[in-house]
């Protein structure tokens, strides 16, 4: 990607955060020229207003129904077709017993955009109303458009435990109950009312590729209830690095969801952020975007700020997702910026998780990996923030990405190995310790281990001993790191398939699947009583 010298010394865009970068990226492209672009590319809309948006704030004000973007010039069409949308993706809301958001994109501004749904197919008797959130991208380099894109959310709720539903998006012009559209229906099913036997998948590191097009094929073989991705997104931005330098473009994301409708139209895809998902033109905090396109629980400590924060229930199963970004040492462009508030709240929820009777396990998933001795190796940030509370709290799983590989750990105790947990073993939280898994093989390009360590996986089981790598300082330095823990590694495209048990002997039954759908991983992790 094109990624020039956009006017400040190198020693400076080193240091940039995130709200700095917003600044200069507003400052260099002009209001002036940002408006004459919109105005350029949009027109006037009934002769009074730009479409809504245009100032880039959607995140912070997010146009609704009745705004002037939701009352076009009438049905869009091209070469006299009609325009569909694309792009529907599921999530759950703070209750996934009774609430279920869905969202989807249209390539232009459309009428009254709906929602229809209903118990059947043939029964979509309600109606709703959706928002519109806009997003305006200026040409962010020469080699890179200006780009208008329409995101659509619709918020369900009121919705019965345990049930299926049956849900199709449309607008004036464009009606998924109508018998030719028929075939563009989805459907979803909330979470039941009691805790029972379910699966969960997990991977971050996503992309578009044939790859990662794979894994959501057999994501959806899993039959998954909802599933977890730990961030880096699309990867509209190749670079990731945080810095002033970092551009994105736009488009891919409208790839991306493309590619993973198939699955997210009826499994809760749901995402916190990493690296490659700030994009600092949207808003200062560089989730303008993510704002946009996605619609998560609000239940975090600030939704607007952080909006890849939150948690949910599932069953007997608590899920808490957070933004390391906040707290990484290796790519500090956004590192403090919630004040400490989304730890603060990340130790009342686990609390709260905890003290819940009927809830078996938590698990935690972000980006940046707490142990990992692939090429990114580990986040000292993340391990100095958070590993005390995981350990107070007796966290049953946590989920990173960051590295494109698999690798987990043994249970992990105070630093040290708790006990070695061997392919097909089991381990007990409450006296062992945590076991944390990188699965950031979703379909990016795959990274690779310290030379001289070689793959260990199921069948190919090999016995490394003592590693050597790294953790990042707060000094933002790589820091020797000797390892013990390392138990399982496997270079491949992959992602993580949870089998939850309930009843007298409840527990987790983890495993990582290939690409191929060949099993690299498994073991279980079961509760002292």
């Amino acid at each position: 990607m094109d990624t020039p010298n956009l006017g400040i010394p190198e020693q400076l865009a080193r240091g940039m955060t995130m709200p700095e970068q917003h600044e200069y990226l507003r400052g260099r492209l002009s209001r002036r020229k940002v408006l004459a672009s919109s105005f350029a590319t949009a027109g006037v809309v009934g002769g009074t207003a730009l479409l809504a948006g245009s100032s880039g704030s959607a995140y912070a004000e997010r146009p609704t129904a009745t705004s002037p973007l939701a009352a076009p010039r009438g049905p869009v069409k091209v070469d006299g077709k009609l325009v569909a949308p694309f792009g529907r993706h599921l999530a759950f809301g703070a209750d996934p017993r009774t609430q279920m958001r869905i969202s989807w994109q249209v390539p232009f501004a459309v009428k009254s955009p709906y929602v229809r749904v209903g118990p059947k197919p043939w029964e979509l008797s309600q109606k709703i109303p959706a928002e519109v959130r806009d997003l305006h991208t200026p040409s962010l380099s020469k080699k890179l458009p200006k780009v208008e894109q329409y995101y659509l959310h619709a918020a369900l709720d009121g919705l019965k435990p345990g049930t299926t539903y049956y849900y199709g998006v449309g607008h004036d012009g464009f009606d998924p109950a109508s018998p030719e559209r028929m075939a563009t229906l989805g459907s979803f099913r909330t979470a039941p009312a009691r805790p029972e036997k379910f699966v969960f998948t997990a991977f971050g590191d996503q992309g578009v590729s044939y790859e990662a097009l794979a894994n959501d094929q057999l994501i959806l073989g899993q039959n998954p209830a909802f599933h977890l991705h730990a961030g880096d997104i699309c990867y509209a931005d190749t670079t990731g690095h945080g810095k002033e330098g970092d551009t994105y473009d736009a488009r891919v994301w409208d790839q991306f969801l493309a590619q993973t409708e198939s699955v997210a139209k009826s499994v809760p895809w749901m995402v916190t952020t990493g690296n490659h998902d700030m994009e600092a033109w949207y808003s200062p905090n560089g989730y303008g975007g993510q704002s946009a396109r996605w619609s998560l629980p609000e239940n975090g400590f600030d939704p607007k700020q952080a909006p890849g924060v939150y948690s949910f229930r599932y069953g007997s199963v608590g899920v808490v997702a957070l933004d390391a970004n906040d707290v990484s040492y290796e790519i500090p462009a956004n590192k403090g910026y919630t004040e400490g508030r989304q730890t603060a709240w990340l130790d009342r929820r686990l609390r709260e998780l905890r003290a819940d009777k009927d809830i078996d396990f938590i698990v935690v998933f972000f980006h940046h990996c707490t142990y990992s001795t692939a090429t990114h190796g580990s986040d000292g940030g993340v391990r100095d923030a958070w590993l005390p509370l995981f350990a107070k709290h007796q966290v049953d799983l946590v989920i990173n990405g960051h590295n494109h590989v698999y690798e987990r750990t043994d249970a992990v105790k105070n630093g040290e190995v708790g006990k070695p947990v061997p392919v097909g073993a089991s381990t007990d939280p409450t006296r062992d310790g945590i076991v944390y898994v990188t699965a950031g093989g979703a379909g990016k390009d795959l990274y690779s281990f310290p030379a001289g360590v070689e793959d260990s996986y199921e069948g190919h089981e090999n016995d490394e001993g003592t590693i050597l790598t790294f953790h990042w300082t707060k000094l933002r330095l790589p820091d020797p790191d000797t390892v013990e823990w390392s138990r399982v590694r496997y270079t491949g495209f992959s992602f993580l398939a949870v089998e939850v048990t309930t009843g007298a002997r409840p527990k987790l039954t983890v495993s990582a699947l290939a690409e191929s759908g060949e099993r690299v991983d498994h073991f279980e992790i079961e509760r002292g009583r």
